[in-house]
This record gives C-alpha cells, sequence and structure tokens, in this order.
C-alpha cells in the first residue's frame, strides 16, 4: 500500500498523497508500514512479509518494534519458534488500526480528488504531448 496516485485525465496533474501518522518524533502508520501488517496478516511471519516487500527481516522488525511502541497495545505478536515454529499475527488492535489507516487514506485520496479541476488548464505539457510529472 504504497502513496496512493490517482489517475486522472491527460489535462490534469496527478496526485501522490503520503499520509503518516506520528507519534512522538516517529512514524508510527504511514503506507509502508501499512503495507508491512497486510503483508504480516497474509503470510504469518515478519520476515515472509519483509521478503515481499523486498525488506530485511532487521528492518521488518524495526518497523513492527515502532508500531507497538506507538499505540495504547502492540499491533503485531510474534510468536517464538519451537518445535511447532513461530508464527506472527496482528492484534485485535494491529487490524483495527490497519482498517481504519486504509479507511483514512481513502478518504484522503477522494477528497483532494475532487480539488484536481481547480487545476485544469495550470500544468506544463511535455513535449510529446502528455502533463509533466511534477
Amino acid at each position: 500500500m504504497k502513496s496512493t496516485e490517482i489517475e486522472t485525465d491527460a489535462s490534469l496533474p496527478r496526485l501522490k498523497i503520503t499520509l503518516r501518522l506520528l507519534h512522538n518524533d516517529e512514524i508510527a502508520m504511514g503506507p509502508g508500514k501499512a503495507e508491512l501488517l497486510a503483508a504480516i496478516q497474509k503470510t504469518g511471519s515478519i520476515a515472509a512479509a519483509g521478503k515481499t516487500m523486498n525488506m530485511s527481516y532487521r528492518r521488518a522488525w524495526l518497523l513492527v518494534d515502532v508500531m507497538n511502541r506507538s499505540f495504547s497495545g502492540p499491533l503485531v505478536h510474534a510468536a517464538k519458534g519451537g518445535r511447532h515454529g513461530g508464527g506472527t499475527t496482528l492484534t485485535p488492535l494491529g487490524l483495527q488500526v490497519l482498517d481504519q489507516y486504509t479507511k483514512m487514506a481513502t478518504a484522503v485520496s477522494h477528497t483532494a480528488q475532487a480539488y484536481l479541476p481547480l487545476f485544469s488548464g495550470f500544468m506544463a505539457k511535455r513535449t510529446d504531448g502528455s502533463p509533466t510529472d511534477e
């Protein structure tokens, strides 16, 4: 769930919105962390989730640690390995936070989309006739 890009007609600019929730000086939740939570939910493993995102286990674990410290309770529960193996699950709070963040990101994107027509005719054209990237 990377930054949300909204497709528009060729006469309008495109949007790239990155929504982050901050707790103190840390990013408690953002598009990358939401993507990691969704991958953990799907794979049942921090390591496997990190691999699907081309991320090291250490980096994935550090992101999980920030999320777990930033909210009123942990978002991710990791069981230690052993005879029956470990496993990682999202806590009920983790599921709620992921769901609410996704809803908020969608709402922000849709709201911003409504303002794009204000920029109609203001954007420079590329030599190939398509709008510029930024």
